[in-house]
């Protein structure tokens, strides 16, 4: 019996943004620039061309939200004191072309991401750069993507109000 195991080493740059606005008003206002994904609806659709035309209505920056989970009600009662937020973000529309390359890079889609108030009280934004991420594929189609999800996040984070690394 043959096995076809493989262990990849691939880099990883984690972007920690400060947020202007306190983290209750920034986590509101990532959920109204980042809506929450429409399932329903993308199942109904009768086609991809339908499928791409909703995600341009669902996604108007380019991401939508696939999950959240209020990270502070689950650590509630313990010593944790932080207020956290954790989101998986992205676009199936846009994942869809690393899917058809490699299905394991979906492991990286959607984006985990997480805002949380730090013990100053700042409110920080926080993901790992895609491209990185999609770079240890070793694809040059899956990199692109990786290239475009960098620049759909730096303009993400700079309708919330932070400044982008310059490496994004």
């Amino acid at each position: 019996m043959t096995t076809n195991n493989a262990l990849v080493d691939h880099p990883a740059r984690r972007l920690v943004v400060t947020l202007p606005r306190p983290y209750d008003a920034a986590c509101e206002h990532f959920e109204t620039l980042v809506p929450e994904v429409d399932l329903h609806r993308f199942y109904q659709m009768a086609s991809w061309k339908a499928t791409l035309e909703l995600a341009e209505i669902n996604a108007p920056y380019g991401f939508m939200r696939y999950y959240r989970s209020d990270i502070t009600a689950l650590m509630a009662g313990s010593a944790s004191l932080w207020k956290a937020s954790q989101y998986f973000v992205g676009n199936h529309t846009i994942a869809e072309r690393v899917f058809r390359q490699d299905a394991s890079a979906m492991l990286h889609a959607p984006l985990p991401a997480l805002i949380y108030a730090d013990p100053d009280g700042d409110t920080k934004f926080v993901v790992d750069q895609p491209s990185l991420l999609l770079a240890g594929y070793g694809n040059p189609e899956i990199a692109e993507v990786g290239g475009e999800l960098d620049a759909l996040l730096a303009e993400l984070i700079r309708l919330l109000g932070g400044e982008a690394p310059p490496d994004l």
